[in-house]
């Protein structure tokens, strides 16, 4: 997959192409249906197969003051996109100046003179330009137009008759319902970063951890999790079961939020390291104890209850080879 930071210029090979269109915030399964889709147009019709997104994410320019939200910051939605198998991507660089492009403007100087697009893909519920005046209705309208085909995927819904959304995954995460936004991901939810200092008092209590800060991933409800934890070499990632607190660390005042992670059955040094924190189960919320001997306690308990949760939800959670090397902690 080659990666470009502009629409302009493309190599003549890869333009002509069937685009996917949209944020793909997640890449979620309704993403997927839509980026698949142009790829099974591609692959029929001997055509590039694209995906066209935005970044940042539009709605950090459109309401700022609403804090982090993301699923998958931006190397995340490449990776996971990348995965899928399309031939290039092509990543426009949202600002203000952009979202004041209009809805035709976007077709014909982006889709049309950029890319050279022969087809279009695009979910029911896309909106673009200026005022996002531009849908799906507009698409087709202006493929008559210019001379590119367009498809619109319609609503994918889950087994249980629920729709794949990104708003609907941020609402399952921010209520600690990991499980439920797992299944409309089509995997479980992560946290990738780089493992940073804390105040090392895990270890002090029999429970080291691994800390890692979320920047601009979305925060869901704070509390204690039962976790898959991969920890990125050169390779696919080694991934062990763990235990996560994700919050300010209220018995010890703390301050920033932080993802405390406790890995089990691991010894090693991770600081600076690279990890990705998987969200199985939500235990317990964050809480204030009174002495550090009930908050150890309280983690014990924490910790048989997290295992127990990981053996009963291995084929809940689509995830790489779990590594388990211990008996018990």
């Amino acid at each position: 997959m080659r990666l470009f930071r502009t629409y302009q210029g493309l190599p003549a090979k890869l333009r002509g192409s069937a685009v996917a269109v949209g944020n793909f915030d997640g890449v979620h399964l309704g993403h997927q249906a839509v980026i698949g889709e142009a790829g099974r147009i591609a692959h029929a019709s001997a055509l590039p197969w694209a995906v066209l997104t935005f970044e940042p994410h539009p709605r950090s320019i459109f309401a700022p003051e609403g804090g982090s939200f993301r699923l998958t910051p931006f190397p995340v939605k490449a990776r996971l996109i990348e995965a899928l198998g399309p031939d290039l991507v092509v990543v426009i660089p949202f600002d203000a100046e952009f979202a004041r492009i209009s809805a035709r403007s976007f077709v014909e100087d982006v889709l049309v003179n950029g890319l050279g697009a022969s087809h279009v893909i695009c979910g029911h519920d896309f909106a673009f330009g200026q005022g996002r005046k531009g849908t799906p209705e507009l698409l087709l309208w202006l493929g008559d137009e210019f001379g590119f085909g367009f498809t619109c995927v319609q609503e994918v819904r889950d087994s249980a008759g629920e729709g794949y959304s990104s708003t609907r995954i941020r609402d399952y995460l921010r209520r600690g319902e990991p499980a439920v936004a797992a299944r409309l991901l089509g995997r479980a939810f992560e946290v990738e970063g780089d493992v940073v200092e804390g105040d090392k008092r895990g270890r002090t209590i029999g429970f080291p951890t691994a800390n890692i800060r979320l920047g601009d991933y979305i925060h869901p409800a704070h509390g204690v999790y039962s976790v898959r934890v991969g920890i990125v070499d050169k390779g696919a990632p080694t991934w062990f079961d763990g235990i996560a607190n994700l919050g300010r660390r209220p018995t010890f005042a703390g301050g920033e939020v932080l993802l405390e992670t406790h890995i089990f059955d691991f010894a090693g040094d991770l600081y600076g390291r690279r990890i990705r924190v998987a969200l199985a189960e939500y235990i317990r919320p964050e809480k204030k104890f009174d002495a550090v001997e009930a908050l150890r306690a309280q983690i014990a308990d924490d910790v048989a209850r997290a295992r127990q949760s990981l053996r009963d939800g291995d084929r809940r959670l689509p995830m790489a080879r779990t590594v388990r090397t211990g008996s018990g902690f």
